[in-house]
């Protein structure tokens, strides 16, 4: 009887990046492994999805704010209101896409506890990507899969009532 060779083991997938781009001292790009070096929460969301109904899930990630904190946004820190004109864009590899304002995760302002998720239910997420969890949104639209994309700015043109300058 003879023995069939050894298969060689396919390579495992490349991790997810995360690339962090904008108005930053410190553009970078991220995994989820690297994701760990950020404190960890933990929270059970629960919310209406459209087509699924109402979804409940376990995550485990760091905060958004942190995060982007340590990338060094193009502000002064000490000028509150300088802080209130930065967006947040963030784009899955599905091409979903969410917006926020720093005023939502920021601690003097809504303080929201928007994470970068590194697990859901148990499972890492290694492979597929971090998520943007909104615990705080009641339907799961900004839920953002597979982050690949995240733009922070602070530069767009200035507008009024009248429209564009």
């Amino acid at each position: 009887m003879s023995q069939s060779p050894t298969q060689p083991t396919p390579p495992a997938p490349p991790l997810a990046e995360l690339a962090l781009t904008g108005d930053l001292a410190r553009p970078a790009r991220l995994t989820v492994p690297d994701l760990f070096a950020w404190p960890q929460r933990r929270v059970r969301v629960s919310f209406e999805c459209a087509t699924s109904g109402v979804q409940h899930h376990g995550f485990q990630g760091p905060l958004l704010h942190d995060v982007l904190r340590d990338a060094g946004p193009r502000f002064d820190p000490a000028r509150r209101k300088e802080r209130l004109r930065f967006l947040i864009a963030v784009a899955g590899a599905d091409g979903h896409h969410a917006l926020l304002t720093w005023a939502e995760i920021d601690p003097d302002f809504a303080d929201a506890p928007v994470l970068l998720a590194v697990g859901i239910d148990g499972t890492p997420l290694d492979r597929a990507g971090p998520q943007l969890v909104l615990p705080q949104d009641r339907c799961g639209a900004r839920h953002i899969s597979g982050i690949n994309a995240i733009r922070v700015d602070g530069r767009y043109p200035s507008w009024s009532a009248e429209g564009p300058s």
